[in-house]
């Protein structure tokens, strides 16, 4: 079943963003490092291109995936126009203290500090723009926590330095073109978990990982993976930590929970859910893909 998110807060937050970019220097574009293209809303593209701004896109929660397609991903943004991109943690304060100085170069005209530089952060739901902000500006300015669109305003701040930064509300948009991407955003919890049914998101995530990750999913479950899809694989979690439904089967929601508490968390191993090749693959038209 497809899956789309698009609570009423969001279409006010996109005006409010568009007005904001109207007097932004850079847009700071935050995104999931383990799926860059599918968690990148291109409403964003599409406004900041509209104000002929550049991006400085953050490849965030670097430390949770795949290290190999994320040097595939930095290398397929080096070829994008008016984009610089940057695999980091937002956890982690040196990476973070970095952020004004690509700005800086993405604004060459606001050096001299007679102006402010000024800069907009933007992104879907819970890619970590608050953690960012927070230590950014060294101090507890916005809410964080592992649930999707948490803010709900925006919020300018003086960096001092000549510089001030707005954070924006986690931004989605109206119609998720592509299955997959829904599916993807769900499973890295981008989505407000009441609009999903988790073992049907589990199961796509198992199908990835048995295909990309069987190494990770061994060494974490310990059983053999060979005839399983992903579908099977949630049955087979259920019955190796025994999860239980009171009528006696196996209750495949919690199996799924914890599959997908496992791949967020990190606790099943650094993975990416999407490569560029992958994402080239998906968007092939159909009539190609069958010849």
């Amino acid at each position: 079943m497809p899956i789309q998110w698009f609570p009423g807060h969001m279409n006010a937050a996109r005006k409010k963003a568009a007005e904001t970019l109207e007097w932004t220097d850079v847009v700071i574009e935050v995104v999931d490092a383990r799926l860059p293209e599918a968690s990148s809303n291109p409403m964003i593209r599409a406004l900041r291109e509209q104000r002929q701004r550049p991006a400085l896109k953050l490849l965030n929660k670097a430390d949770l995936a795949d290290p190999q397609a994320t040097a595939e991903w930095l290398d397929f943004y080096r070829q994008c126009v008016g984009v610089k991109a940057v695999a980091l943690s937002c956890r982690k304060q040196t990476d973070v203290a970095r952020i004004p100085g690509y700005c800086q170069l993405l604004a060459p005209h606001r050096r001299d500090n007679t102006k402010p530089l000024r800069m907009l952060i933007m992104g879907i739901p819970n890619v970590g723009k608050s953690t960012l902000l927070n230590a950014l500006v060294k101090r507890r300015v916005a809410a964080v926590g592992d649930e999707p669109a948490i803010t709900k305003v925006q919020q300018r701040l003086d960096m001092g330095h000549g510089m001030t930064i707005t954070d924006t509300p986690g931004l989605m948009w109206p119609k998720i073109e592509h299955d997959a991407d829904g599916y993807m955003l769900a499973a890295s919890h981008a989505i407000g978990a009441n609009e999903v049914m988790e073992e049907e998101v589990g199961a796509f995530l198992g199908n990835i990982l048995l295909a990309r990750y069987p190494g990770l999913l061994a060494a974490r479950y310990g059983f053999a993976l060979e005839t399983l899809d992903g579908a099977g694989l949630i049955e087979a979690i259920a019955r190796r930590r025994g999860c239980l439904s009171r009528g006696g089967g196996f209750d495949l929601e919690k199996a799924a929970s914890i599959l997908l508490d496992d791949y967020r968390s990190g606790r099943l191993g650094r993975i990416s859910l999407e490569t560029p090749a992958s994402r080239s693959e998906m968007l092939r038209p159909a009539s190609d893909a069958g010849s």
